[in-house]
């Protein structure tokens, strides 16, 4: 499993290190095209102007309207892809290189923890009768080895009980809740990690938008105007950081809310089986 993560690991690293280099690489081909577009539809303009002369005493036309209608935004002919691409380079490759480094990570960790508990999450009514079949038949022996051959906590957990039954009821219980705790903190292994990019991702953002602003008031002060050419670029940084802080922070979200639910399902079940384990050493009174 450690091996899986790590591969899961470097692969979105790597694809996350080549993402900006591929994104670069593509706005400046999607600007080359609309370069070549704009020039072609200047010459179109000037032909046409040249060659239809409208004389005084008639209506001019409006020219801009026609061009309007005739022409096409450069956005229209971009891919959704393509558009996140291009905004992702318009947003600033540091912060959003940040964040999506933070999104690349926190998915790492939230599939790394998704295969584990599905792995944990066991048939605990086929144990449990399992092991009360060992129990009537060779004691205590044969249901520690029959939790052996499981995988899970609730197994480890009955492994645990069974290997105390001659101490004493008492000690048997003790054991049982002392391990749960400690099954469960294996589980809950890495969500902090979560937490982190979580809270972090839309800190990033933030940052972004407060340079932009600086970025934009900075440009201002140079140019002594407030025209909206001036301050577009960075107020564009500074929303496109945001957003992008808010989507990971969302993505991971959801992520984690569904890997807790499935720790609180298996925790629940463990609970219920260890009664259930109490209930059947008292039943057999088996010992070592």
């Amino acid at each position: 499993m450690k091996k899986l993560f790590i591969a899961l690991f470097v692969g979105l690293l790597m694809v996350g290190l080549n993402a900006p280099v591929s994104l670069a690489q593509d706005v400046d081909s999607i600007e080359v095209v609309d370069g070549d577009s704009a020039s072609n539809a200047a010459a179109d303009s000037a032909a046409v102007d040249t060659s239809n002369v409208v004389p005084q005493d008639e209506e001019p036309v409006d020219s801009a309207i026609d061009l309007t209608e005739n022409g096409e935004s450069s956005d229209d002919n971009l891919t959704s892809f393509q558009l996140i691409k291009r905004y992702f380079i318009e947003g600033g490759p540091f912060f959003m290189g940040i964040v999506m480094l933070c999104l690349i990570l926190g998915l790492a960790v939230s599939i790394e923890r998704i295969v584990m508990l599905s792995l944990s999450d066991e048939n605990v009514d086929r144990l449990i009768e399992d092991v009360d079949s060992a129990m009537a038949t060779g004691g205590a022996e044969a249901a520690k080895e029959v939790c052996r051959t499981r995988r899970g906590p609730i197994a480890s957990i009955f492994f645990q009980g069974l290997s105390r039954v001659n101490e004493g009821m008492a000690v048997v219980e003790k054991t049982i809740v002392a391990y749960g705790s400690v099954q469960m903190g294996r589980m809950e292994k890495g969500l902090v990690w979560i937490a982190l990019f979580i809270a972090i991702a839309p800190m990033l953002g933030f940052m972004g938008t407060v340079i932009g602003l600086i970025t934009a008031f900075n440009d201002i002060a140079i140019a002594d105007d407030i025209s909206p050419s001036i301050v577009a670029n960075g107020m564009k940084v500074a929303l496109l950081t945001t957003l992008a802080g808010l989507i990971v922070a969302v993505i991971l979200q959801l992520f984690y809310n569904y890997i807790v639910s499935k720790i609180d399902n298996i925790v629940n079940n463990m609970e219920d089986a260890s009664i259930t384990l109490v209930d059947l050493i008292t039943k057999h009174s088996v010992s070592k």
